[in-house]
């Protein structure tokens, strides 16, 4: 059962991906996204530039909110393939090198 989005993940999610339209469901499938980083990494961006382009857009809150909600297992970030190193950069960057270690130690890759 996918979780319910709060209004802070309907914003970021925006944020994310706002040729989206403030929509929240995939066509395909008719059901609202399970998560918010796995459909902007497969259904809206273009390559891991414009995934990491993405990311670049929030600020450190909303990243380490993203962060808290896939070490509690309620993000999936496993299956980002190779945007989760632009993830885990990007989380470096803007977070600590210790926090970007929290999610790839969580993930048990790298």
């Amino acid at each position: 059962m996918p979780r319910e989005f709060t209004q802070k993940d309907i914003e970021i999610f925006n944020k994310l991906a706002p040729e989206a339209g403030g929509k929240l469901n995939s066509r395909e499938a008719g059901h609202q996204f399970p998560f918010i980083l796995r459909p902007v990494s497969h259904k809206f961006a273009e390559s891991s530039e414009d995934f990491r382009k993405r990311l670049e857009r929030l600020n450190p809150e909303e990243l380490d909110y993203l962060v808290g909600l896939a070490l509690e297992g309620k993000e999936d970030v496993q299956s980002l393939d190779e945007d989760l190193e632009e993830l885990v950069a990007i989380v470096a960057e803007k977070l600590s090198p210790e926090r970007a270690k929290q999610l790839k130690d969580f993930v048990g890759i790298f």
